[in-house]
Parts: structure tokens; sequence; C-alpha cells
């Protein structure tokens, strides 16, 4: 896969050197690293020096190449939902069940395999980038670069907070007020994955919640993260006494067998809503773009059938 971007110093940019203009514009290490190994970079059609200075006017091309997917990685037809696609990214609605990366017990089952192997049918290479996380048992938006610039940029705006990430989430019991866990994560000593609320340890996480529903001893909620900490929402309902519904390993066992009849076998957690910032270029399409992705069967059914004492029409229209 070749990308291609073209840039032209403006007034405001002279001065400064090539290297810090670069940066500027996003460049990570490893994008600069790739350009002088490939000789990918030009100056007014010229190979330039990384300290010279850019005037106004300076035609600036960058080129990408990446001729292989990532390796070790099978590909294997798995379907999953494209909600955008351009030359630099992939914004990917993911089923429940679908770990992200394969791992020891999931090799070739995950969302990893099926972006390999739809890679391959379009004769489109690229190491497989995922933006943000979800869990196997999460639903919804997940971002994908195409290319490692679209990449550095992605998650340099992810981590400085920009894109805004909502989810829809049934919990147990009635939360009847917004409000924020501003709790910190840390791994639980005896496990690899499971986290739990770690003053001494763990790092700071903040989960905003906004209840659109409550009733029949549940809590439909709108919630966005400020951080990104493995298992935030799980671990952080779960401290406030809310644990997510089908959640058996932060939940209760027996309250979650309740709602085994709405074919609830996974946490109710979506990924429903990603909200871009200005975004630079090549990203620049992105700008103020919002991406949603419509709640899965098991969300529809419960949230439909539930009999809401309050917020009827709120539960209601998340399903359209």
């Amino acid at each position: 896969m070749i990308r291609t971007l073209t840039y032209t110093v403006t007034e405001e940019e002279a001065g400064v050197s090539l290297l810090e203009w670069l940066r500027d514009k996003g460049c990570s290490r490893q994008v600069l690293a790739h350009l002088k190994n490939t000789k990918g970079l030009f100056k007014n059609g010229e190979r330039p020096f990384a300290k010279e200075p850019v005037q106004s006017g300076d035609q600036i091309k960058l080129r990408l190449t990446e001729e292989a997917g990532s390796e070790g990685i099978v590909p294997v037809c798995l379907p999953f939902s494209v909600v955008y696609e351009d030359e630099d990214l992939l914004v990917i609605d993911k089923p429940a069940g679908l770990p992200v990366h394969p791992s020891i017990n999931h090799y070739e089952n995950t969302l990893a395999n099926g972006v390999m192997w739809r890679c391959q049918q379009t004769g489109e290479p690229f190491p497989f980038r995922c933006i943000n996380r979800l869990d196997a048992g999460t639903t919804g938006l997940l971002i994908i670069a195409k290319n490692m610039f679209s990449a550095a940029v992605l998650y340099s705006a992810m981590k400085k907070r920009k894109i805004k990430r909502t989810y829809l989430a049934v919990a147990s019991g009635e939360i009847r007020k917004p409000g924020t866990v501003d709790l910190p994560i840390g791994r639980v000593s005896d496990s690899v994955i499971e986290r739990c609320i770690d003053p001494e340890h763990g790092e700071r996480a903040v989960t905003h919640y906004e209840p659109l529903a409550y009733g029949n001893g549940c809590t439909l909620l709108k919630l966005q993260l400020e951080t990104g900490r493995t298992h935030q929402i799980r671990a952080h309902l779960a401290s406030i006494g809310h644990p997510l519904m089908g959640d058996y390993k932060y939940g209760n066992i027996s309250w979650n067998h309740q709602y085994e009849t709405y074919g609830v076998k996974t946490q109710m957690l979506h990924s429903y809503e990603l909200h871009f910032p200005q975004m630079p270029k090549p990203l620049e399409n992105l700008s103020k773009n919002v991406f949603q992705a419509r709640v899965p069967g098991k969300f529809y059914r419960l949230i439909k059938e539930t009999a809401w004492e309050h917020g009827t029409q709120e539960a209601l229209e998340v399903l359209h």
C-alpha cells in the first residue's frame, strides 16, 4: 500500500526546520524513521536534510510504503460492518463475541483476522493498527488506521482526548441522576485481565454517565470516557454498585440470570458514537464528523420490552 501526501508550506510555518515542521504535522518517530529508510521524503522534488529550514511555498511530499499486512495474523473471513472508509482509516462496527487481537485462545477468530482477510480480498495490505479498544463482548465502533501516518495522528488525538467516545450500557439498579466516577484502576494481582479500583497503584480513570431511562431493576446509561483504561466502564460501574447487565466478571450472577430471556450472554455495553474534532491533513475530511452504530439485537429487544418507569421515549430513541 502506498500513500502519498503533498503539503505547501505557508508563510506562518516558514523558518522552522523541516524536522520540526514534520513533527508539527503529526509525524511520529516511526513515521520519520520510515521516511528516512525508504527515501520517501521530498522538498521541491529533491531529497532534503531534516535540519534545513522550510520556506513559504515549499512543496513537501511524503511517500509512505507498506507492502505487507501484519505478520502472524492469519486472514480469516469473519463478519463485521464498515461504517466509514477512506484512504487512511476504517470505522468498524464490531459484533459481540469477537476479540480484537489474536491471543493464545483466539488465534483465528478475531477482528484482526477479519481485517487481514478483507485486505487480502481488496489487494490493499496494511498492518493491523487498532486505535481504540473494545472487550470481546462489547459491541460497536472501532477505528482502524490504514497507514502509519494516520495511526500517529489518530493515536495523538485519542491520547489528548480529542476524539469523543460515547457508549450505551444497561446497568443494574436505578440510577436517577448523572454523575462522574473518578477512581484509579489497576490490575487484580492474580489476574492477567481483570481490573479493580486501586488508589495506591492504579492509573487515573474518569467515566461520565447519564441515565436515559430506568425501571424494572435496571438503567439505560449514556457514558463518555475521558480515559481509556482496560475494563474502565465495567470496573467503574461495579464500584458504585451498578454493574453491567450480563457482566459475570464484575456483576452479580443471580441478578444477571433474571435477564437471560433477552439473550444476554455478555456485558450490555455498546460503543455507540465517535465524534471527531478538527483534524489535520490527511484526516481533514473527518473534521466534526459523528459516526454512530445502531444498537445490536440484544440491546434492541431489552430496551424495547423493558417497562421503563422513567425515560421511555429516550430509551426508544436510541433504537433509531
